[in-house]
């Protein structure tokens, strides 16, 4: 009789910690599901714009938590006008800015003060349509790619001052590849 119920308390005890991995294993899911829904997204990166920084293929951590745009910052933003897919770019200017850009020097200027943009793949040359100077409305950003001159940006008409309602988030870091895991900022 005592062998029986050795084997039965041992069947027992096995479905009992079966259990308890598969609760552990439902809430990690959930836990997950509400971080990625919520608090932060995964994004890659599709094509050179913003080459060297970002590369196409990169995936990047996101997050529009209580974000407020901020020169310098790199945004994932949408403008369905222009196309359904997601873009990422960096915020030149923020409301009330004004931005030049000397085309024959390459220079982008924002409130008269030359840019220093080490990030950059090469000096701004192309144009797109952008003309004057530009002052950015209310509520909106201007976003240029690092690889200026392979970049569909607020230079073109399409895109234009970007509306900061449509910036899904700010761009933390890049988990993958392995060989580029961290900050896209550098020592900015």
């Amino acid at each position: 009789m005592s062998i029986s119920n050795s084997k039965a308390e041992k069947s027992a005890a096995g479905r009992s910690e079966a259990y308890e991995w598969l609760q552990s294993i439902v809430v990690a899911i959930i836990i997950c599901v509400i971080i990625f829904t919520f608090f932060v997204r995964l994004v890659d990166v599709v094509g050179p714009s913003m080459n060297p920084t970002l590369e196409n293929g990169d995936k990047m951590v996101v997050s529009g938590l209580f974000y407020k745009p901020k020169q310098g910052d790199i945004v994932i933003f949408r403008k369905d006008e222009y196309k359904p897919d997601a873009l990422v770019k960096r915020v030149i200017a923020t409301e009330g800015q004004t931005v030049e850009i000397d085309f024959n020097k390459g220079i982008v200027k924002v409130d008269g003060v030359a840019l220093d943009e080490p990030y950059i793949a090469a000096p701004t040359i192309n144009q797109l349509d952008f003309s004057g100077k530009q002052v950015v409305p209310e509520g909106c950003v201007f976003v240029m790619g690092d690889n200026r001159n392979d970049s569909t940006d607020s230079r073109k008409a399409e895109i234009g001052m970007v509306d900061e309602r449509m910036i899904v988030g700010k761009v933390y870091f890049v988990i993958f590849p392995l060989d580029r895991i961290g900050s896209p900022y550098g020592n900015m």
